[in-house]
């Protein structure tokens, strides 16, 4: 009796171990979660601020003519109708772009705007006769000799950058994963006022003046190179040199009429040389992810 109970509760056990085991549904395999490595990407939108110093230059040339007739006037000798002066001063604006990361190599294209403190001055004179009554080109019409001897008559400019800006391809290699060498390239454009005070003499030897300004908007070119290295996953600074050129504008006419029939034109060469410092925002673009 006592060996058939043993058995009893043997089967017993073995069938609720059984059933238990039946109940319990197979566990799906589970790949384990994809371990994403912070690497530094550069392909996505940026934008930024920037700032530094611009040394420019503004080769000028000044052509004097007849506001009554029209004709040129050809400056005596001892005039001055020619010159290169500097029009240096800081820059500061913003930046905005995408890059495209491909291995080693990033491909971009950027924009920006700066506000400009360049500005110089210069002056051109067109030479009085040195012997009265016979006036010269150059003060037209003198019956009477201006106290304190015959003088010439001055055009003196004075030119400011107001702003500018570039649209620049953008190609690099990265020399570590957060340091980045490139060349860059494209249009440039900006706005240069230039202000002509102009000084003379009436015929009958009154000193007489007059200021005016023009401005324009001009097209040229741009290329320089820079190094930006990330500081964090999103942010970075950059270091860029460019060198801008805007080609040839023309600025007047300045005058001094009506006390006096001479006037002026103005036709000078800007070029510039931009060293700046910046930093840039990255929005966050695809995650890259090791296995």
């Amino acid at each position: 009796m006592k060996r058939i109970v043993v058995g009893m509760a043997a089967a017993m056990s073995l069938f609720a171990t059984g059933a238990l085991a039946a109940d319990l549904a197979a566990k799906p395999y589970v790949k384990a979660p994809v371990m994403v490595d912070p690497v530094w990407i550069w392909t996505g939108f940026y934008v930024g601020v920037n700032g530094g110093y611009s040394w420019g230059r503004s080769r000028s040339d000044a052509s004097f003519f007849n506001t009554a007739t029209g004709a040129p006037i050809a400056p005596p000798a001892g005039s001055l109708t020619s010159a290169s002066f500097d029009m240096n001063g800081g820059i500061a604006g913003g930046q905005a772009g995408y890059n495209w990361q491909s291995n080693n190599w990033v491909y971009g294209l950027e924009g920006d705007l700066q506000w400009s403190g360049e500005k110089g001055s210069t002056a051109f004179t067109c030479a009085g006769s040195a012997v009265f009554p016979v006036a010269g080109p150059c003060l037209p019409g003198l019956t009477f000799l201006p106290a304190g001897g015959l003088t010439n008559t001055v055009l003196t400019i004075d030119q400011k950058l107001q702003w500018f800006g570039t649209v620049r391809g953008r190609v690099g290699i990265l020399a570590t994963p957060k340091v980045l060498f490139y060349g860059t390239g494209g249009l440039a454009f900006g706005e240069i006022k230039t202000t002509g005070t102009m000084t003379g003499f009436t015929p009958a030897g009154v000193a007489i003046g007059s200021v005016g300004s023009t401005s324009t908007t001009r097209a040229g070119w741009t290329a320089g190179v820079g190094v930006e290295g990330k500081i964090t996953r999103n942010w970075s600074a950059k270091l860029e040199y460019l060198y801008m050129d805007l080609g040839r504008f023309s600025s007047g006419p300045f005058t001094l009429a009506p006390g006096s029939t001479v006037g002026a034109n103005v036709s000078s060469h800007f070029t510039d040389h931009i060293l700046r410092a910046g930093i840039n925002y990255q929005f966050d673009g695809p995650v890259v992810a090791r296995y």
